[in-house]
């Protein structure tokens, strides 16, 4: 370029173009160029000979512009037409979808500028959107393949946390560079006698006896990588539990961790495993009801004679129940047993009623021991059929000797009436005894159990004299 030229960029102003070159600058400065009248009558059509993706145009000439354009552009076009018609101008471009044929069109982004002597001609300079809609498709994929790929952590996520809360087997996993405990899940926590909160974050060895960080991690790890290892024996330091570790090693997102194992250690393996087998065929298949609840009567789970009793269709069914839903009497017999039975350790053939899922009563005996394990205690129920010694059995309340000859000897010395009230009172005070001594001189259950108020308890035990037993039970 000359210095003549070089002024002209300086002072604002275009220098001449020869007109053979002019076509050649305005194709290669827009991917592709129409020039067009205000009518829409295409005159001319440039396409950039680096950008041949539009192919070969030169069939637009002499077409009205609509006819290749979408419907949703044409009312843009339509909109740029009116405002050069009215002589005015516009700077901001406008977004054009082409369409020629049947399945190709694409998007243009033209700025209109106004050419010709007398302003009747436009020149729209175009730049291909393809590359950018390409590129929004793409990152749209993406996020796509990222939600797709969220949702399916978030499921395997829930099918762990699931897997961890409903599995028997204690695991922790453990940072191998760290030695603190990354995970641990709740048959773990209750194995280690601590809550999730406590151990997250926590060393592991400090969870065992005698075990030193460093020494303990090299351990795990070497136990890891030889599998004809034995198991490493510890001791849980705030359950007391002897327990046998079986550590597995791998890596999760490039960081190494330790899976661990934890199981209980078996004192007396070879008889406890068979008692084990033994006790659990019993509860299976034994002719007496087995239940297991908690302290308060909650069933925990109960055996199919039990359920047979009951007209339960299955242990589900019974499962989170009270046991006294079950009884007659309900929580006045279920408070008897479970504090006679938390009191002594057991107590032996209490004679109640039991009533099924629709209704039906049976006469049972009903035996109860509490097992005081500190980290689950629970009580153990066995409930035998006593309807058919209902035949056998005198009816009414047994009486003794001594007070049947006492009120034999009354007749003929007293009348009737008399002889009916004492025979009243030698039954209300054996009752009253019986209820007394079932509920371990409680005398608020008592009152219960015989439907009287506490009160009137009161006043028959001093009609009676039985105010002098030791212990209130109040």
């Amino acid at each position: 370029m000359t210095s003549r030229g070089a002024k002209y960029w300086s002072s604002g102003a275009i220098p001449l173009i020869a007109p053979e070159m002019l076509g050649e600058i305005i194709a290669t400065a827009s991917d592709i160029s129409i020039v067009i009248s205000l009518e829409g009558k295409i005159l001319s059509v440039l396409v950039n000979a680096g950008h041949r993706a539009h192919g070969q145009l030169d069939h637009w000439e002499g077409r009205d512009i609509r006819d290749v354009l979408t419907e949703d552009s044409q009312p843009k076009l339509e909109a740029k037409l009116t405002l050069f018609a009215g002589g005015s101008e516009s700077a901001k471009p406008v977004e054009l979808n082409h369409s020629d044929g049947e399945n190709w069109d694409f998007p243009v982004r033209y700025s209109f500028h106004r050419i010709g002597p007398d302003g009747r001609v436009l020149l729209m300079l175009g730049r291909d959107l393809r590359p950018i809609a390409e590129m929004q498709m793409q990152l749209i994929e993406a996020q796509m393949a990222l939600e797709r790929d969220y949702e399916t952590q978030r499921e395997y996520d829930t099918r762990y946390r699931v897997l961890s809360e409903a599995t028997r087997d204690a695991f922790v996993f453990v940072g191998t560079r760290s030695g603190r405990v990354v995970d641990v899940n709740p048959a773990a926590c209750a194995l280690l006698g601590a809550s999730r909160n406590d151990l997250m974050g926590s060393p592991i060895a400090q969870e065992f006896e005698g075990r030193r960080r460093a020494e303990f991690v090299e351990a795990l790890n070497a136990r890891a990588l030889d599998d004809t290892s034995e198991p490493i024996q510890a001791e849980a330091r705030r359950s007391r539990t002897p327990v046998k570790i079986v550590p597995t090693a791998f890596r999760a997102a490039g960081e190494p961790l330790i899976l661990c194992r934890i199981d209980p250690t078996e004192t007396g393996e070879s008889v406890g495993s068979g008692m084990s087998e033994t006790l659990t065929a019993f509860f299976n298949e034994g002719v007496d009801a087995i239940v297991f609840t908690d302290p308060d009567g909650v069933i925990l789970t109960a055996n199919e004679s039990f359920l047979g009793l009951a007209d339960a269709p299955q242990v589900s069914s019974v499962k989170g129940r009270s046991l006294g839903d079950y009884l007659v009497r309900g929580g006045v017999d279920l408070r008897v047993l479970v504090e006679n039975a938390t009191r002594s350790g057991q107590m032996r053939m209490f004679a109640t009623k039991l009533a099924g899922e629709y209704g039906a009563q049976i006469s049972v005996e009903i035996s109860a021991t509490y097992l005081s394990d500190q980290a689950h205690p629970s009580i153990v129920f066995v409930i035998r059929d006593a309807s058919r010694l209902e035949g056998v059995r005198r009816p009414g309340v047994a009486v003794s000797d001594d007070a049947m000859r006492s009120v034999m000897e009354l007749v003929g010395s007293a009348t009737l009436k008399d002889i009916v009230a004492e025979t009243t009172d030698v039954v209300e005070k054996m009752c009253i005894e019986t209820a007394v001594e079932l509920t371990r001189n409680n005398r608020v259950a008592a009152a219960e159990m015989l439907g009287l108020s506490r009160q009137s308890l009161y006043v028959k035990l001093r009609k009676y004299g039985l105010l002098s037993r030791d212990g209130s039970g109040d």
